[in-house]
């Protein structure tokens, strides 16, 4: 008698760690995990049949490896066992072997069902049908691109270049001339001397090139160009023409800021690989022409959707329309800019992606002035077979799609944009009270224009 009740309570005990499970979908598959949610991963997983570990649901019951491998064989076998002792036989992980009639009536009791067990020519055709899957899927492993270790090797040198270059703490923004807004009174408080002063003249501009070009500045990089511009549908096509010269107040500020992200993309650009191997002519050449171009892709990184605002840092450092028209900038080039940055920021790229593009932007053979187009031309090339490797290799879908189109057309848009820059530059450099306040090294990149 005490026999059975043990017998019972070890049945009860098994029973409890079975969850209710739907027969259909157990009927599927002779060995289910867990149904999600249906079991504490934190359980411990016992077999009903003998209390060793079990490893799943075999044949609609929780039970080790062991014992679903004796129920299938017994029922393939159609096996008829008998109890050598009185058929009730408490069956655990050491004695299982020794009773096989009380094991096989475990498993019926706990719920185990041979109509799960499949035959040998069903057993067949899942084994080819997962080895089918796995050729498969080996195949589509083989024939997907794969970035070489040279290519991987460039996109890492760009990325160390891009950090180096950039500092997403804006830390050395205070040491701009301070940004003065709204008030026309205030303009007079704004430091007349620049930090970012350098004698970086027409005359000796092989000097953008050298060491001491970055002296005035620790090795980090700002993103932003202009400000946060609000779309304005109020805005009539002759904006460019109603600026307000006599109110430049944020000039002095944005002139700095410009002027130390035309170091930081020389200094990104020094490291893109095959640059310094240029001559000196069609290095300074790239830059003039791809700065403002550059600054503006830099710039993303700090742009926000939720309030079209360029925010680096602190509320000081929140560039906004107000600030940018300040400068002397007026809508024909400030609404397309902030389009742009909301059709880049969209695209979600990853870093390696932007820091692609920012070196592609640089190395473009059609730039005003370049001698050795072919050797640019080669360099961008590829640049341009690492971007759409890259996207293929590591860029899932949807976002994807079309990818490096969309990327290619943002390189178009900036023509435009840098085209309406010079354009306002122009306007503003001719008023002397105004070019006075620019620093060398923008008058040395905007100023003399390459033709």
């Amino acid at each position: 008698m005490s026999q059975l009740q043990s017998s019972w309570e070890m049945h009860q005990q098994s029973v409890a760690y079975l969850p209710d499970t739907d027969m259909d979908t157990m009927a599927a598959s002779t060995s289910l995990p867990d149904p999600a949610g249906e079991f504490d991963r934190n359980a411990p997983r016992i077999c009903g049949v003998c209390g060793d570990r079990a490893t799943g649901f075999h044949f609609n019951a929780m039970t080790c490896e062991g014992c679903k491998g004796f129920f299938r064989r017994s029922m393939k076998r159609k096996a008829m066992f008998t109890c050598p002792f009185n058929g009730d036989c408490k069956i655990t992980k050491d004695n299982r072997r020794h009773c096989q009639a009380c094991r096989l009536k475990r498993c019926v009791d706990i719920g185990m069902m041979k109509e799960f067990i499949l035959t040998d020519e069903e057993v067949q055709r899942k084994r080819e049908m997962i080895l089918k899957r796995k050729e498969e899927e080996a195949l589509k492993e083989s024939l997907k691109p794969k970035l070489s270790e040279e290519q991987q090797k460039v996109i890492d040198l760009l990325l160390e270049a891009h950090r180096k270059t950039y500092d997403p703490t804006y830390s050395d923004f205070t040491k701009f001339r301070p940004p003065v807004r709204s008030n026309p009174s205030n303009r007079g408080a704004a430091r007349s001397s620049s930090i970012l002063t350098q004698d970086l003249s027409s005359e000796d501009s092989t000097d953008l090139f050298g060491s001491d070009a970055f002296s005035t500045f620790p090795e980090s990089v700002e993103p932003q160009m202009f400000s946060n511009l609000v779309l304005s549908e109020e805005n009539d096509e002759s904006s460019s023409m109603n600026i307000d010269f006599s109110r430049l107040s944020m000039l002095p500020h944005l002139a700095d800021l410009v002027s130390y992200s035309i170091q930081k993309v020389i200094g990104f650009a020094k490291m893109i690989p095959g640059f310094r191997s240029l001559a000196a002519e069609d290095q300074i050449a790239l830059l003039k022409s791809s700065a403002i171009e550059v600054i503006m892709l830099r710039s993303n990184q700090s742009f926000t959707l939720e309030d079209m605002t360029w925010t680096c840092g602190s509320n000081e450092f929140k560039y906004r329309v107000s600030d940018v028209t300040q400068a002397g900038h007026s809508m024909d080039l400030l609404e397309p800019l902030v389009k742009f940055q909301v059709g880049l920021k969209k695209l979600n790229l990853h870093e390696e992606e932007h820091v692609l593009l920012m070196a592609i932007c640089i190395l473009s053979p059609d730039r005003p002035g370049v001698q050795d187009t072919s050797l640019v031309e080669s360099l961008q090339d590829r640049l341009s077979e690492i971007l759409q490797t890259y996207i293929r290799c590591r860029h899932p879908p949807p976002g994807s799609r079309l990818l490096y189109a969309k990327m290619i057309q943002k390189l178009a848009d900036l023509r435009s944009l840098n085209e309406e820059h010079s354009k306002q530059y122009r306007c503003l450099s001719f008023q002397p009270e105004h070019s006075m306040q620019l620093t060398p090294l923008v008058l040395e990149v905007f100023g003399n224009e390459i033709s």
